[in-house]
């Protein structure tokens, strides 16, 4: 029995209705889901919900949790944060949960936020008008921003720390072994550690063959798990298909970094409950 914190509607960009998530979940025997839809952004964004649909997206999260009590349905939102214009404070007295993500890195001199995780070339376009190809600037000023969102504006769960090595082709940027950029990502474990968020590891990148492993890796989950940070397993689901994609395979690998306990919002609050490959052990 799973549960999954990080998924989708086609309120956003998720493919599917909400019932056909919780549908999916319980065919899987999950405890629990929560639905977690990219928050609405005050500029264009062909993979956000729209303003106007929030209240509906709400409401149907209500709805459907009102249908189905042989489940446990929680209601989130993905939410960018971006300096000075959003951030999980804009929304968290209407949900039960937050997932704090970046996907905007600084913007183009005409004020087009630069989307970091979409087409390669779009990322190669703000690499080079904004960060003049340096990879070094680049990824600690996405990092900055991780710690800008923990220290002003904490959501409750951290989602996909270290996406943006995705674009990161053949290591032609940097290397996860760089002293720098190991330091950039202690820096921000650290200042998690100090703070009351649970650190999502995100399936995502594997069953979309974008990355080798997990968000974040498994060296980082090391230090995490030396940092005594709470960790939740995730797949940022776009599709119901994918609710509990990689968790068996992810699960080991936790085990043997040595996790025995994964966040879980379970009876209306977050637990810190055992598992092993085949899903969270109930008391």
């Amino acid at each position: 029995m799973w549960s999954n914190f990080h998924g989708h509607s086609n309120y956003c960009d998720g493919k599917g209705e909400i019932e056909m998530y919780v549908q999916k979940a319980l065919d899987l025997s999950m405890i629990s889901i929560g639905i977690s839809s990219h928050a609405p952004l005050p500029f264009p964004c062909n993979w956000c919900m729209k303003p106007a649909y929030l209240n509906s997206y709400l409401s149907d999260l209500e709805k459907v949790r009102s249908q189905h009590h042989a489940i446990e349905i929680y209601c989130g939102l993905e939410v960018d944060y971006i300096p000075d214009t959003v951030g999980p404070k804009n929304f968290r007295n209407r949900l039960d949960y937050t997932v704090g993500s970046i996907h905007f890195v600084e913007q183009f001199e005409d004020g087009t936020p630069w989307e970091i995780d979409g087409p390669h070339q779009f990322f190669l376009e703000g690499f080079e008008k904004i960060f003049r190809q340096n990879a070094r600037e680049t990824l600690t000023r996405y990092f900055e921003l991780t710690r800008e969102m923990i220290s002003n504006d904490c959501p409750t769960l951290v989602g996909h720390l270290d996406k943006i090595k995705i674009q990161n082709l053949d290591n032609k940027l940097f290397h996860e072994q760089d002293a720098w950029y190991q330091q950039e990502i202690k820096r921000t474990v650290d200042l998690i550690g100090q703070s009351c968020a649970i650190v999502e590891v995100n399936t995502r990148g594997l069953y979309q063959k974008k990355s080798a492993t997990t968000y974040p890796s498994p060296w980082v989950l090391e230090y995490i798990h030396q940092k005594k940070i709470p960790i939740a397993l995730s797949s940022d689901a776009h599709h119901p298909d994918d609710l509990i994609n990689q968790f068996d395979s992810t699960a080991s690998l936790l085990k043997q970094i040595g996790f025995k306990n994964l966040s879980t919002l379970h009876e209306g609050r977050w637990q810190s409950l055992p598992f092993n490959e085949h899903g969270i052990i109930l008391r």
